[in-house]
C-alpha cells in the first residue's frame, strides 16, 4: 500500500520550494505565482499523494509548467505520463535519459540484485515495498523531450540542469539559483532504507549503472553554488555541498 499523505510530508523548504515526502522518495514543487515547476512524481502508487500536495501547495495540475525528471527509474516517473496525458505537461530531462524514459531500455536495479541482497538489512522490506508502489510496473513516457538549449530552463525556479551521470547516463540533479538550492535526484542522498547510516552517501553499488561515474558526478553537486540539498531519498541537508560530497566520499559505496 502506498503512503498515506498528510499535510507535514509537504515541507518548505525556502521561498516556494517544496520538498513533498512520498514512498521512501521525494519528489519538488517550485512555485512562482500561479505556475509551477515539478522535479519527479515518486512512485505509481504515489499518484494520488502527488495530487493532493499540489492541492495543498494551491498548484492546479494545468498550472504546471513542465515536470523535470532527474532520471526515469520508477519511483521517479511514476506519474509522469499520467500527468502529460491527462494535463498536457510536458515532461522534460536529459538526451541520454530520453530513451530511457522511453523505455527503449531498462536501467534499474533488477530482481535478482535485490533478492542476492536481500539477507541485509533492510533490503527485503524496501523490495516488497518498491514492488506494492509500482516499482516493476511498466511505466514509459510516451513522449519524453530533451531539455530545449542548454543552460537555465524558462520555467518557475530558472532550474539549470546539472548532468551527473552514473546512477543512470542521463541523470541531472537541478540548481536553483535564486534559492542557493541543489536538487540532487539519486546522485547524492542523505538516506535509504537499504542503508544503515544516515548523512550525506551514494547509493548502495546495486542501484548504480557505473559507480565510478556515480563517483565522478559527486564534483558536479560540489562546485554548485547552493547551501540546501534536496536529495531523492532522505531527510534534506543544509549546509555546504561541497561538504555533503566530502562525506559521502568518506564513506564510500556499500554493497
Amino acid at each position: 500500500m502506498a503512503k498515506q499523505f498528510r499535510i507535514g510530508d509537504v515541507v518548505r523548504i525556502d521561498g516556494d520550494v517544496h520538498a513533498v515526502l512520498g514512498s521512501d522518495v521525494t519528489w519538488v514543487v517550485v512555485r512562482d505565482g500561479d505556475d509551477a515547476t515539478l522535479i519527479d512524481t515518486g512512485y505509481p502508487r504515489d499518484h494520488d499523494a502527488l495530487l493532493a500536495s499540489l492541492e495543498l501547495l494551491k498548484v492546479a495540475p494545468e498550472s504546471v509548467n513542465a515536470i523535470l525528471i532527474t532520471h526515469a527509474h520508477n519511483d521517479h516517473i511514476g506519474s509522469a505520463e499520467r500527468l502529460r496525458a491527462e494535463y498536457g505537461i510536458p515532461v522534460l530531462m536529459h538526451p541520454a535519459e530520453v530513451p530511457h524514459a522511453r523505455r527503449d531500455f531498462l536501467d534499474q536495479v533488477s530482481a535478482g540484485a535485490v533478492a542476492a541482497n536481500a539477507w541485509r538489512p533492510g533490503v527485503a522490506a524496501w523490495g516488497l515495498r518498491a514492488v506494492r508502489n509500482g516499482g516493476t510496473a511498466h511505466v514509459p513516457v510516451t513522449e519524453p523531450q530533451a531539455f530545449p538549449a542548454p543552460g537555465p530552463l524558462d520555467l518557475p525556479g530558472a532550474p539549470i540542469p546539472l548532468h551527473t551521470p552514473g546512477h543512470t547516463a542521463g541523470h541531472c540533479a537541478y540548481l536553483l539559483p535564486a534559492t542557493g538550492i541543489v536538487v540532487a535526484g539519486d546522485a547524492l542522498s542523505t538516506g535509504h532504507p537499504t542503508s544503515r547510516v544516515s548523512g550525506p552517501q551514494v547509493l548502495p553499488a546495486m542501484f548504480q549503472k557505473d559507480l565510478p561515474s556515480t563517483l565522478a558526478s559527486l564534483d558536479v553537486i560540489a562546485e554548485a553554488d547552493a547551501d540546501i540539498l534536496i536529495p531523492g531519498h532522505g531527510p534534506v541537508h543544509r549546509g555546504s555541498p561541497r561538504a555533503a560530497v566530502e562525506a559521502a566520499r568518506e564513506r564510500g559505496a556499500a554493497f
